[in-house]
């Protein structure tokens, strides 16, 4: 992509952007700096005002920042962003980054489970991640506390990435400063947010969606219900990666999810050889070239008429794009257009699954 980094992340940076949209007007308009300049006129058909610009400054003190930290950006459509990665409609358009990106292009195994996991949780999750790592396999995790912290310790030799949900300087937990330099200097950590920003909770889901992303499959060690780790399961599913989970005592509350997941059809796990079996043969979709471009057919205008069937359409309720297009009978086309309007006018909730609401 020809267009300026500085343009890039003033559009990514700027209000009422996400994945989704960032992806459709680069599609549509082909630079970055286009796009911005497309901005007002699409937020006024949304019927709403021109989302706020990001500052060049500010853009360019991120960058100056960025690099002071001894990282590096890289953007969705260069040649080096993670082709599995960049098959997510959600796509991160940006990523930070310390450490061998080349991790990211061999073969990955997402392992994640419970923060306040067993001792014996932990050490199989070690023990798993050590034989993948010494299998050539790299190991993707969070750097939370618990089977996180247990997987990156045992790959760390061989090849592990670490997905933060806070800036690329700040450490959490804490305790896991010195395991997250670790992590940056002998592998790869990667974050989305900006330097700086603290992990809220509502970054730990769009965590998930990258660590799951960059993976053929992901193994659960051990979660309770409505755990995050669960969530990247979903998210794993949604993508058809594999799942896979390890058993646990039905008296463990912090086993319950995984037996759940093996209910539901995720492969059973009690042993590396379990998760080698899945990813080899390797799965086509980790070696094929990565993406240059925005795939896809982009966005066609819409008139009057079709935005007033769309938006009556649309609730407080999330509905999923594929009903919506099956409802109002328009080109898919036609239907992104309006939705990225509505979204840029800040009347649009995207929700997971592909799912969208109106906000009044």
């Amino acid at each position: 992509m020809s267009d300026s980094r500085e343009a890039r992340l003033r559009l990514l940076r700027s209000a009422n952007i996400g994945p989704i949209s960032y992806r459709q007007l680069l599609a549509r308009f082909g630079t970055a700096s286009a796009a911005l300049g497309a901005l007002p006129m699409l937020a006024a058909r949304g019927g709403g005002r021109a989302p706020v610009i990001a500052d060049p400054a500010l853009v360019r003190r991120e960058i100056a920042t960025v690099e002071r930290l001894g990282a590096r950006y890289v953007f969705l459509g260069d040649p080096d962003y993670p082709a599995l990665l960049a098959e997510l409609e959600t796509a991160p358009p940006a990523l930070i980054l310390r450490g061998d990106l080349g991790l990211a292009h061999r073969t990955c195994i997402a392992m994640v489970g419970a923060r306040n996991a067993s001792a014996a949780a932990c050490r199989f999750a070690r023990q798993l991640a050590l034989g993948l790592a010494d299998a050539g396999v790299t190991v993707v995790s969070g750097l939370a506390r618990g089977v996180d912290t247990a997987a990156h310790i045992g790959a760390i030799g061989g090849g592990t990435i670490g997905v933060i949900a806070s800036g690329i300087d700040v450490t959490f937990p804490p305790e896991n400063r010195e395991l997250q330099e670790r992590v940056a200097t002998e592998g790869l950590l990667l974050a989305e947010q900006p330097p700086g920003t603290e992990p809220l909770a509502r970054f730990f889901p769009s965590r998930n969606r990258i660590i799951a992303g960059l993976a053929v499959g992901t193994v659960v060690v051990e979660a309770a219900p409505k755990s995050g780790s669960l969530i990247t399961a979903r998210l794993a599913a949604e993508a058809a990666r594999d799942v896979m989970a390890v058993p646990g005592s039905p008296l463990d509350p912090r086993a319950q999810g995984c037996n759940l997941l093996i209910r539901e059809g995720a492969t059973l796990v009690q042993s590396v050889d379990d998760i080698l079996e899945m990813v080899r043969p390797i799965d086509p979709r980790a070696v094929r070239a990565p993406a240059h471009g925005f795939e896809g057919p982009p966005p066609e205008d819409a008139s009057d008429a079709d935005r007033r069937v769309v938006t009556g359409l649309l609730g407080p309720v999330p509905v999923s794009v594929d009903e919506l297009i099956r409802q109002s009978g328009l080109a898919p086309a036609v239907v992104q257009t309006v939705l990225l309007e509505l979204e840029l006018a800040g009347r649009l909730e995207r929700h997971a699954g592909a799912r969208i609401s109106r906000i009044d």
